[in-house]
């Protein structure tokens, strides 16, 4: 009968331990960036006497979200080439050797973990930065983040903005520096990204 017993606490708490995982899986969502609304853009010096501040055009990714466990990562993928100052002259510089070198580095991405959750909502996100064809770490602070059902598309959307700076030399990206220019640019991303469809698993 102990035996019995045994074996039936055993399957119980077998059981109980797959509904759990199960439910924590259901309750991870996957939202695809919107890139009509998803803008990330920058400021960065010019000898002290102005600020320069640009866009890019072109971003994609995804972000995973886990409101219940408080966890979720990022995945955002900009198109460098799509740099926007406002100046044509300037972005077509800015693809050459001396900033972005867009021809051997076309892409940045950013891919970190979101963490310090309160009531839902993460506070920080914690990864590292490509840029130039180079990689570090870099935090970003969640200034504003909510969800609410999408009007028209009828899935849940999520906005953010986060923000964080970073030292452009460090990524390989010196010009003006011989002159004064501060290298630190400080990185805002305002993202938008949409709940995917559920799709029905046959059995």
């Amino acid at each position: 009968m102990n035996d019995i017993c045994r074996h039936t606490r055993f399957l119980l708490a077998f059981v109980l331990a797959g509904t759990a995982a199960a439910t924590a899986q259901a309750a991870e969502t996957t939202y695809r960036v919107d890139p009509e609304h998803t803008y990330p853009s920058f400021e960065a010096d010019h000898m002290g006497l102005s600020l320069w501040r640009g866009k890019f055009n072109r971003t994609e990714g995804s972000i995973v979200l886990d409101k219940t466990a408080g966890a979720g990562s990022v995945d955002i993928r900009i198109d460098v080439t799509s740099v926007d100052f406002g100046h044509e002259k300037l972005n077509e510089a800015a693809q050459g050797k001396e900033l972005f070198d867009s021809a051997s580095h076309p892409q940045a991405s950013y891919r970190g973990r979101l963490q310090a959750f309160a009531d839902g909502k993460p506070g920080e996100v914690v990864g590292d930065f490509t840029l130039h064809g180079v990689t570090r770490p870099l935090t970003l602070k969640i200034l504003a983040f909510k969800c609410t059902s999408h009007p028209m598309l009828k899935r849940e959307v999520c906005g953010a903005d986060a923000e964080g700076s970073f030292q452009r030399d460090e990524y390989g990206m010196a010009a003006g520096k011989e002159y004064g220019f501060d290298m630190t640019v400080k990185l805002r991303i305002q993202v938008e990204a949409i709940a995917e469809p559920s799709v029905a698993k046959s059995s």
